[in-house]
């Protein structure tokens, strides 16, 4: 067959880079979770929501110079499959994908987990026996008494090709809870306590409402509450984050402490742009 070229060499046969491969690290190491270690190093990070179900709007967001996107499956009717074009989308990009569930479910979860999925976001956790079990659909048995179950050829571990995945996959795995009521509130020091949280989501739609606010998460009531909320996640040592489209809101949040802020959606960005460029020439001329 020849010598095989050193693109081949650097990629088969070993878990590590063989002499003069031009790759600086193993090709078949545990993926680094960029926005985790973000977080650790309390940097700020400025994300954007993705509603739109689409593997070619994750790519052209990925690559715009945000640091996290939030792929939701919990509002909109994204499957495992799209998730995972989505991921595969991002890959090239700045931003570092985070998935929403549906719901604080461990087989929703582990169906994320499978195909390659590091940061979480759980939607409607309501105090720290919620937030456990979503730290437990995360982790295998033998740490903390997870309840992940084992599949040894998913493309988490690069199809069986990360020698130790399965004693570190736990050290890249990001889990955000979503506290989104007044009940939730109260118990943000016990959620914040849990193992394995690693930060603390307020969803001020949902909160609002919860305040008999509905469709107003800019009521004075609701911003004080959260103002409230950010400093006591802080003060518990978790890092703060929030939705927050109004751009005074996100620029006070992230003044007062906030560590992960999505500023913004690509439905709105696409709704609001695009109703723009029509009314300019739909408009008549003065």
């Amino acid at each position: 067959m020849g010598e095989r070229p050193s693109w081949f060499r650097c990629r088969i046969g070993n878990n590590s880079p063989t002499k003069g491969c031009p790759l600086s690290t193993p090709v078949n190491a545990l993926p680094v979770n960029r926005f985790k270690r973000d977080l650790l190093a309390r940097r700020p990070q400025i994300g954007l929501w993705s509603s739109l179900c689409s593997n070619l709007s994750v790519e052209i967001i990925a690559g715009s110079g945000f640091d996290w996107i939030l792929l939701d499956t919990e509002h909109v009717p994204n499957d495992p499959d799209m998730v995972l074009s989505q991921l595969q989308a991002a890959a090239g990009g700045t931003a570092s994908p985070i998935v929403r569930v549906a719901w604080n479910d461990a087989v929703m979860i582990k169906k994320q987990l499978d195909i390659g999925v590091q940061s979480f976001l759980v939607p409607f956790v309501q105090n720290a026996e919620e937030a456990r079990k979503a730290v437990a659909a995360t982790r295998y048995p033998q740490f903390g008494g997870g309840v992940r179950g084992y599949a040894s050829g998913a493309r988490a571990n690069k199809f069986g090709r990360i020698p130790d995945y399965f004693h570190r996959a736990h050290e890249e795995i990001c889990v955000l809870v979503q506290v989104e009521t007044r009940a939730a509130l109260k118990e943000i020091e016990a959620i914040a306590a849990v193992p394995g949280v690693d930060g603390i989501f307020i969803g001020p739609g949902d909160l609002s409402s919860d305040m008999g606010h509905l469709g107003n998460p800019s009521h004075p009531e609701v911003l004080q509450a959260i103002t409230g909320a950010i400093e006591r996640i802080k003060a518990a040592k978790q890092a703060p984050g929030i939705l927050a489209p109004v751009e005074a809101e996100a620029r006070k949040w992230l003044a007062l402490g906030a560590m992960f802020v999505a500023v913004g959606s690509d439905v709105g960005v696409l709704a609001r742009g695009t109703e723009a460029l029509a009314a300019k020439y739909k408009t008549p001329l003065a």
